[in-house]
């Protein structure tokens, strides 16, 4: 059977922290499950994998805690399990960024649906696309045309941000990432720091290539799991992540002769 694999967050104000981590690693193995959970006060952010019942199963008891009845997940399908274990962690932030006063629990920017997006960007309406992502994950591929930022860490966006041109500030920002997350973060950040109209794609790129394919795409995208890129049919593409540096490589590069098996690859091989 093919393997089932859903991501989904949630911003909520969680409590009795550890007695839920505990119950929810006891249900994953119970249901054979692997990946990771991220908890905090505020909210769930999780990668899990397994057979569709098993995942099944584990979303209805998620969505019986109080906060997040409304979970939302995002699926795909492979053919082997990406995931080596199953952790279920405790954090301080579901996504770091270190920046006080953003609470995605109270306030988010608009939420632009995948489709609204592809409308628009059909249209040739005037609108800027920012990537919110690290430079490691844009390198598989982002929107044709998109504004990308050169950070390493989620937590250098805003420093990122500081040094965008002004003029930006005044037309239609519409940030994206993997599934969203970031965005939730990421675009009350930019109200907060002049941008007068700011969308955040609701869903990120995963919704996007499950309802519009690979239109205005270029490339495939990065996940954080096994399959290392999918592309717009949410199909593994067999990039892999070099053993030494952990730098993204696209099937092309494998074939490069700087190439060695959990040794080097061309972006370290001088190294």
């Amino acid at each position: 059977m093919p393997i089932l694999n859903a991501a989904a967050y949630k911003f909520a104000e969680l409590t009795g922290l550890p007695e839920l981590r505990a119950r929810l690693k006891q249900e994953c193995n119970r249901l054979g499950l692997k990946g990771s959970i991220l908890l905090s006060p505020e909210g769930i952010n999780l990668f899990i994998a397994g057979e569709t019942p098993a995942v099944d199963k584990l979303l209805a008891t998620l969505r019986s805690i109080p906060g997040l009845e409304a979970l939302e997940a995002k699926f795909s399908e492979s053919d082997e399990q990406p995931f080596n274990r199953m952790l279920v962690k405790l954090k301080n932030e579901i996504i770091a960024f270190g920046v006080e006063g953003i609470n995605p629990a109270r306030h988010t920017s608009p939420r632009l649906p995948a489709k609204e997006l592809k409308r628009w960007l059909d249209e040739g309406r005037p609108v800027t696309l920012l990537d919110t992502r690290n430079t490691y994950e844009v390198k598989l591929g982002t929107f044709a045309g998109a504004v990308t930022l050169p950070i390493r860490h989620f937590r250098k966006f805003p420093a990122a941000v500081d040094s965008l041109p002004e003029e930006l500030k005044q037309v239609p920002v519409v940030s994206f990432c993997t599934g969203g997350i970031r965005c939730e973060k990421a675009a009350p950040y930019l109200e907060r720091a002049g941008f007068t109209e700011v969308y955040q794609l609701e869903g990120g790129i995963l919704k996007y290539f499950e309802e519009c394919g690979g239109a205005h795409w270029e490339g495939e995208c990065f996940v954080f799991d096994k399959r290392v890129g999918v592309d717009p049919g949410l199909q593994e593409t067999g990039s892999q992540l070099c053993f030494a540096c952990q730098e993204p490589l696209t099937a092309e590069e494998v074939k490069d002769p700087r190439y060695v098996y959990e040794q080097s690859c061309p972006y370290c091989y001088a190294e």
